[in-house]
């Protein structure tokens, strides 16, 4: 076991340090993981910021990350962030603390969910959401929001494959109601996540508090009903997340979910299960666009593989190989879900110099992370797909690459995110030629996830 070391070392931190305050200056509210990356990009593979006592400390060098990844040293960390998000879903599989039972008891009960067998049932229903699309973009395939396009795709595909609810989000104008409250929450909790002295007064004083808790329970109600429909009629065997939690007993204790459970599980699952997987395709389409050569390639494979004029099989899916390496470079130049939060379970020292006290959180940033020359080479910005090849994979250390978490609490669905964007990707490719209206610097926004901002796309029949 590492012991702190003898002498103090600590980690460098942003300039203009204020007495009490701290590292006030400079926080950025609106970007502040973009703040973060650049700020390690400046002062080097870690670095700390201290406000009104509170230490943050970040980590963004690919050796430091793999200290942390140990699971003997430390675990999962509900940080800020994932606090602020707890009044929305509990103690879900995302945000419950290490020593809340119920996180343990969904996993057990929801792995079967993610098996291949279960991705082969969910498959006609991610076709058809993809078909949904598609028939939409056919009649009106000009001046199409990237991202908000990619956000209706993957909303409804785990609103239906999840838990058979339909958010028509292609045929309508309008956000479904559910929809814009979890926006407007998701906001509340990014800006929230910031500890910016005042914040708190300031939301209450001008009701956005108010509105914030108002959201919450309209998401209350709505799945509180699909649960309650659910129970009333429910299916002969399970067809999808909810039918599990329904229905099966965890099999180490036989204890089943109780409703406020399942609840905040298929928050969880709304939330964090359409974020990510939107933004990697928003970004993927991003990055296709801006290199030709590497979109050719993927859609050749595809127009090789698929020959039929219906959609793509389900045992198609995982030989679409090209485009899974589309996928995962798209995930390594942007991480969706930004980092992750460890804390120490014992006293340990990090890289060797700096002292971490037992329970001391530590932020893993991955967009440093999967860019550490160290790692990734001299052109670790560029996109080459061809990272991802089975020989440069089986040669690089698995701490470098870490799109959906480590350890015991990693992200459980992550083969679903990969079965639905390669199939939604393909379909893309092989159907339209898609021409995107490329600013030179990409905006890109924070709310929980990052997300590319702005992007309009015109896509046409080939």
């Amino acid at each position: 076991m590492t012991t702190p070391a003898s002498r103090t070392e600590y980690p460098p931190h942003p300039p203009k340090r204020v007495p009490v305050l701290g590292d006030v200056l400079g926080l950025d509210p609106v970007k502040p993981m973009q703040k973060t990356a650049g700020m390690l990009a400046q002062l080097g593979p870690i670095y700390q910021r201290r406000i009104l006592g509170l230490r943050l400390t970040f980590v963004g060098g690919a050796e430091l990350a793999a200290e942390v990844n140990d699971d003997t040293v430390w675990q999962k960390a509900v940080a800020r962030p994932l606090q602020k998000l707890r009044p929305i879903v509990g103690d879900g599989l995302f945000t419950a603390y290490n020593h809340e039972p119920n996180w343990a008891k969904a996993h057990a009960i929801l792995a079967p969910a993610f098996t291949q067998a279960s991705m082969r049932s969910y498959h006609d229903t991610m076709r058809d959401v993809v078909a949904e699309m598609c028939t939409a973009w056919d009649q009106t395939s000009a001046d199409l929001d990237v991202a908000a396009e990619m956000t209706k795709l993957t909303l409804e595909t785990i609103g239906r494959c999840g838990f058979g609810y339909r958010f028509g989000s292609f045929d309508r104008a309008e956000l479904d109601p559910f929809v814009a409250a979890m926006n407007s929450a998701l906001g509340y909790v990014q800006k929230q996540g910031i500890p910016i002295p005042g914040r708190a007064l300031y939301d209450t004083v001008t009701g956005r508090a108010r509105e914030h808790r108002r959201d919450i329970e309209h998401m209350f109600a709505v799945v509180d009903d699909v649960i309650a429909d659910r129970q009333a009629d429910p299916h002969d065997e399970p067809r999808d997340l909810l039918d599990l939690m329904l229905a099966t007993a965890d099999p180490d204790t036989g204890e089943r979910l109780d409703a406020v459970n399942v609840r905040n599980q298929i928050l969880t699952f709304l939330v964090a299960g359409h974020e990510t997987s939107s933004s990697a395709l928003a970004f993927a389409l991003n990055l296709l666009s801006r290199h030709p050569a590497e979109a050719e390639k993927a859609r050749a494979e595809v127009d090789a593989l698929w020959t039929e004029a219906s959609t793509v099989p389900f045992e198609q899916v995982a030989k679409l190989r090209t485009v899974r390496r589309v996928l995962d470079e798209t995930l390594r130049l942007w991480p969706t879900a930004p980092g992750y939060f460890r804390e120490a379970r014992h006293d340990t020292v990090l890289g060797g110099r700096y002292p971490i006290r037992a329970g001391q959180m530590v932020m893993v940033v991955l967009q440093r992370v999967h860019t550490d020359p160290s790692v990734w080479g001299e052109d670790t910005g560029e996109f080459r797909p061809d990272r991802f090849l089975p020989d440069q994979v089986r040669a690089r250390p698995g701490h470098a690459y870490k799109p959906f978490g480590t350890g015991i609490r990693a992200w459980i669905g992550r083969q679903f995110a990969y079965h639905e964007m390669i199939l939604a990707l393909a379909t893309i490719l092989r159907r339209y030629d898609v021409d995107i209206d490329l600013p030179p610097t990409l905006d890109v926004r924070e709310q929980l996830t990052l997300k590319p901002e702005g992007l309009r796309m015109t896509v046409t029949r080939r």
